[in-house]
């Protein structure tokens, strides 16, 4: 009886509170092959960086991958596109789970057990672009093995980009980038369940080869580098159809790098130090200039703590990732592998010893540290990371 009083007034002491955080920060280095040489000067490597302490940490190192082009987070595993390969690691652990061999993988997208994989490369002699019977194949996320493909018949006919899944759809960019001269500019609409190649979006004369994708709620866009004399954005309303294709007057080359921050489109112009903001809601020829910064590589929105992260490299011998506040002031910069080429938020839960007894999850779930040990509510006196109902938490006191 004494002990069940104890508890009580433990829990009665704690404060209700349940929210997310940023775990980690996981960095993909695309390295540095010597195409002249076709010798890799730098492997490509992973790491993590922890925004709680600001130290990072490399995690992983593909050595035989001459570049790497995507990392995305799904459960308790990270995807990495390297090279002609997926590999598959833990998320807390970064031990490789497996790994399947894919040529000309670009870009990666999860729909509950499928994993959906974009495809285009060139030949590394002629420079031309290599033919694929498929642009757009589905894996299984669990064990990578092979499910289904559309064909040039009926799906993507050229080389495929970014993918982004909502809800049931899926929605991947065709640019036929590795073809000089004849980029393209269209969205393909997929069946997340069926595979049904629904549809495709014309993206317009001015909305050719879309280098990024993003989605805002009911909301579309890509940022279009056209012929690489000019850019571009489209804005595709996904529930009516409706599309606007509107170019930046003032910009004689590609997009450098972009990404949506606070329902605005950032981008900075290939080699150039300004970056801009531009604004759906007025739409206007250009963006509106915020700054001169570094000339960056890849730009990614910390959601939760309305920080910018952006990177910086030379593409040979250097990378960094430089951490900006909501005002764009600079607040942290940290050194990575070479060419950090993406940045992805690791988000889990906090919760305190109230909420979870509040849920019920001691009763229906159980809780189990990381070794698989069960719980109590005693034990739970540390803060750390716990196993609650299949999901990794972090405990607050």
């Amino acid at each position: 009886m004494k002990q069940v009083i104890t508890l009580f007034l433990f829990f009665a002491n704690c404060t209700l509170f349940a929210q997310n955080y940023v775990h980690q920060v996981l960095v993909l280095n695309e390295g540095y092959y010597d195409f002249a040489t076709q010798e890799i000067e730098s492997p490509v490597s992973i790491g993590s960086f922890d925004p709680s302490n600001q130290v990072y940490t490399e995690i992983a190192v593909i050595d035989d991958a001459r570049f790497a082009s995507d990392l995305i987070i799904d459960g308790s595993f990270f995807y990495v596109a390297a090279d002609n390969r997926i590999l598959k690691y833990n998320l807390d652990t970064y031990e490789l789970i497996g790994e399947v061999n894919v040529q000309g993988v670009r870009n990666l997208a999860i729909h509950e057990n499928h994993l959906f994989v974009s495809r285009g490369d060139y030949d590394p002699t002629t420079f031309g672009p290599l033919l694929f019977n498929s642009y757009f194949q589905v894996y299984d996320k669990s064990d990578l093995s092979f499910v289904y493909e559309l064909d040039t018949v009926n799906g993507p006919k050229w080389a495929t980009q970014n993918i982004i899944v909502d809800e049931d759809l899926v929605y991947v960019a065709i640019n036929n980038g590795f073809e000089w001269g004849n980029e393209k500019g269209f969205v393909g609409v997929i069946n997340a369940n069926s595979f049904n190649y629904l549809t495709e979006i014309d993206l317009g004369e001015h909305g050719k080869n879309p280098d990024n994708m993003m989605l805002d709620g009911d909301h579309l866009y890509t940022i279009n580098n056209k012929d690489w004399t000019g850019a571009s954005i489209s804005h595709i309303n996904i529930n009516s159809g409706e599309i606007l294709t509107k170019n930046m007057s003032s910009v004689s080359t590609g997009c450098g790098t972009s990404c949506l921050r606070s329902g605005k489109v950032l981008y900075q112009i290939s080699q150039d130090t300004k970056l801009y903001q531009w604004d759906p809601e007025f739409a206007p020829e250009d963006g509106t200039e915020i700054g001169a910064f570094d000339n960056f590589y890849e730009l990614a929105e910390d959601q939760l703590n309305q920080k910018l992260y952006a990177s910086t490299t030379d593409w040979a011998t250097f990378g960094s990732v430089q951490i900006y506040d909501e005002n764009n002031h600079l607040e942290y910069t940290f050194s990575t592998g070479v060419s950090p080429g993406t940045i992805v938020f690791d988000v889990r839960e906090l919760l305190s010893l109230e909420e979870l007894e509040l849920q019920g999850l001691f009763k229906d779930f159980g809780v189990y540290d990381l070794f698989g040990r069960e719980c109590k509510a005693y034990d739970l006196r540390m803060p750390g990371i716990y196993i609650v109902n299949g999901k990794k938490v972090f405990l607050s006191k």
